[in-house]
């Protein structure tokens, strides 16, 4: 008897099942992994093989694949008789993914004051209205969407693709520890003044003045940092690297 692909009965197959295993496996591992970088799957989470393969309609085995492939980019992690688990991260190594992308934002508008001519300082006016429009009548998901705009107004502003790339793809990484940003009117209102600054000093070509207000924008320092780690459930950490509790 057939054992996969082909109805005996009509000689065709569907499309899924005539998708490739190699193609079914990334399908499955592109959808968990935005939903672990989105924290619909939060850290810590069980990811159990059978019903994954249900959720898909498909055999195990496309899922075992997606799996390893999420593990390959530690985003999940595969324990022998623990099952698998969507990846937590210690206290140091976010912090220490938080130290990097401060740097690489404060880069970006420094280069983007470096660099700045009338569109971009038309471009950040308009992504400082869009920020203040959503916080007034709006929500946390509408205010991160205005968010998003702004920090993408200065990486074009920067004109280092390069250096684009690198911090959406660090931003990606961090993002699900990050899903309680937005979600009172005292964060969103300080994350609109911090806005106005980094854009005011990018506007007066201040790449010093604009390091530094973005600098400041990341929650690194100790008092930012203490106040970010607050918003994070302990659970989403992972302790067994000695991080304090």
């Amino acid at each position: 008897m057939p054992t996969d692909s082909t109805d005996p009965t009509s000689g065709e197959c569907s499309a899924d099942e005539a998708r490739p295993r190699s193609g079914r496996a990334a399908d499955i591992r592109a959808t968990l992994q935005d939903e672990i970088e989105t924290g619909k799957l939060p850290p810590g989470a069980t990811l159990d093989e059978r019903a994954l393969a249900a959720r898909f309609d498909v055999s195990r085995t496309p899922v075992r694949e997606a799996l390893q492939q999420l593990a390959a980019r530690e985003l999940v992690r595969i324990a022998p008789r623990q099952g698998v688990t969507v990846a937590r991260l210690s206290i140091g190594k976010v912090r220490a993914m938080l130290e990097f992308i401060a740097e690489l934002e404060a880069l970006a508008a420094r280069l983007a004051a470096r660099r700045v001519d009338d569109a971009l300082r038309a471009q950040l006016d308009e992504a400082l209205t869009r920020g203040q429009e959503a916080a007034v009548t709006g929500g946390a998901a509408e205010y991160s969407v205005t968010n998003t705009l702004f920090h993408e107004v200065i990486y074009a502003g920067s004109r280092n693709e390069y250096l684009a790339e690198q911090i959406r793809g660090a931003r990606r990484r961090i993002q699900r520890y990050r899903i309680k940003d937005f979600q009172n009117k005292q964060q969103i209102a300080r994350s609109l003044q911090d806005h106005l600054k980094i854009a005011r000093a990018i506007q007066s070509g201040d790449e010093a003045g604009a390091w530094e207000a973005m600098h400041l924008h990341v929650p690194v320092g100790s008092s930012g940092f203490s106040e970010f780690l607050a918003t994070v459930p302990m659970s989403f950490f992972d302790s067994e690297a000695g991080d304090p509790a």
